[in-house]
C-alpha cells in the first residue's frame, strides 16, 4: 500500500485511539444503557432540570460513540476497497480510496478536537489576563504582544474581543491586560495557554543591539455562567478603587472608578476599569472573581481525576510553556508538546490552533515530550 495511504490510515487510527481513551470506551457504552434506561421512566420529567441534564448527558455520548464507530467502520472498508482495487490493478480506483482516506483523516482530526471541547466550561466565553515578568520595557512590550496575539486569535476563530482592564508599561507596552473573548468553546480552546510564555529578540529598546529574553504569563479562565454558583463572603475581599486610564493616556477617568478586589484566601486579584461607573466596574470584577474561583475549582478537580502531581496546572513563573525565538533564528517551540514552527510571525498573528490542539491531546493521553530548551 502507498506511503500516502498508509500516513492516512495511522492518522485516523490515532484519532480513534484517542476518541476512545478520551470517552473511556467501556464505561461510556455501561454509561449510555443507564441514561437510555432512565430516559424511558415516566417519573424523570418530575424534575425538568435533572431531567435535561440527563438528557444532555444522553446525547453528548450518542453523538461520540456513533461519530467514533462510523470512523473505524469508514477506516475498515475504505482500506478494503484500496486493497481490492491493488489486487485488480484499478489505479483509478485506488486513487479514489487514498481521496476518501485523506478525507476521513481530515474529518477525524476534527471529531478528535470536538471531543477534546466538551469538557465541563468547555463551551463558555474566557478571561486572558496577561502580566509582564521581571524586565521593565522588554517584558512589557512582550505582554503587549500577547495582547495582540490572543486578539487575533480570537478574530480569527470569529469570537469577540473585549478589552477589560489595561494598565500600560511606562515607556511601552503594558504591565497587564485582561481580555474578554466571547464565543462558544473560547474557554475550551484558550485553557491551555494558561503558564509563561518566553521571546528571545535583538531587542529594538537596546543601542547596542544585543538580544534579549523577555518573560510574560498568561491565565485563562471561564466567564462564569449564570446558572454556576459560586459562594464569596464579602469578610474574605478586600475592595480597592483607583483612577483608570486608556491604553496610550486616552479617555483617562477624572474619577476612582476602577476597581480591584483581592479576594484574601485564596490570593487572587481581579481589576476592572472598562465602565465610568464604579458600580458597574465592581460588578464586573465579582463576576471575574466568581470566574477565577470557578476555575481553580475545575482545575482542582482534573488534576484529582488525573492522580498526577505533577500534570497540574498551577502556574509560576517556573511552569514554562512557550518559546518564541526571533533571533538569531525564526522558531516557536511549545516545551510541553514538541510542537514548532518556524514562522513567529503568523504565530504572534494569531496562528495558534496547532499548539492548542497538542495541548488538548496531551491532556487526554498524559504523554509527555522532552524537548530541548530553546536558547
Amino acid at each position: 500500500m502507498r506511503a500516502e495511504a498508509e500516513n492516512h490510515i495511522e492518522q485516523v487510527k490515532q484519532a480513534i485511539g484517542l476518541l476512545r481513551r478520551f470517552l473511556d470506551w467501556d464505561r461510556a457504552r455501561r454509561r449510555l444503557a443507564e441514561l437510555n434506561e432512565k430516559a424511558e421512566d415516566p417519573a424523570l420529567w418530575d424534575d425538568p432540570k435533572a431531567a435535561q441534564a440527563l438528557m444532555r448527558e444522553r446525547r453528548r455520548l450518542e453523538e461520540s460513540i456513533a461519530a467514533t464507530t462510523a470512523l473505524e467502520d469508514e477506516l475498515r472498508n475504505t482500506v478494503e476497497l484500496i486493497e481490492l482495487a491493488e489486487a485488480e490493478g484499478d489505479t483509478a480506483l485506488e486513487e479514489e480510496g487514498i481521496e476518501a482516506l485523506a478525507d476521513l483523516a481530515s474529518r477525524a482530526e476534527r471529531d478528535k478536537v470536538e471531543a477534546l471541547l466538551s469538557g465541563e466550561a468547555d463551551g463558555l466565553n474566557a478571561y486572558v489576563e496577561i502580566n509582564a515578568g521581571a524586565g521593565g520595557t522588554e517584558s512589557q512590550d512582550w505582554a503587549e504582544m500577547l495582547q495582540r496575539m490572543y486578539a487575533r486569535w480570537a478574530e480569527r476563530r470569529g469570537f469577540r474581543v473585549e478589552l477589560i482592564d489595561h494598565h500600560a508599561g511606562e515607556q511601552a507596552g503594558i504591565k497587564s491586560a485582561t481580555l474578554l473573548l466571547k464565543g462558544e468553546g473560547a474557554y475550551g480552546w484558550a485553557k491551555t495557554e494558561s503558564g509563561v510564555h518566553r521571546l528571545v529578540r535583538i531587542s529594538p529598546y537596546d543601542s547596542n543591539a544585543r538580544r534579549h529574553t523577555s518573560f510574560a504569563s498568561v491565565w485563562v479562565y471561564p466567564e462564569v455562567d449564570e446558572d454556576i454558583a459560586i459562594e464569596v463572603n464579602e469578610s474574605d475581599l478586600r475592595i480597592d478603587t483607583y483612577r483608570s486610564s486608556g491604553a496610550g493616556g486616552q479617555h483617562v477617568n477624572t474619577t476612582d472608578s476602577a476597581v480591584r478586589i483581592t479576594h484574601i484566601p485564596s490570593g487572587i486579584v481581579v481589576a476592572c476599569q472598562t465602565e465610568r461607573s464604579q458600580h458597574k466596574n465592581r460588578a464586573t470584577a465579582m463576576k471575574m472573581l466568581k470566574a477565577r474561583l470557578y476555575e481553580q475549582e475545575l482545575q482542582r478537580r482534573e488534576a484529582e481525576a488525573r492522580a498526577q502531581e505533577d500534570k497540574k496546572t498551577d502556574i509560576g513563573w517556573g511552569h514554562q510553556i512557550r518559546s518564541y525565538v526571533l533571533q538569531p533564528y525564526q522558531l516557536v517551540k511549545d516545551l510541553r508538546t514538541g510542537v514548532t514552527s518556524t514562522s513567529p510571525s503568523e504565530v504572534l498573528d494569531g496562528a495558534l490552533d496547532p499548539f492548542m490542539a497538542a495541548a488538548l491531546s496531551q491532556r487526554v493521553t498524559g504523554d509527555k515530550v522532552e524537548v530541548e530548551d530553546v536558547d
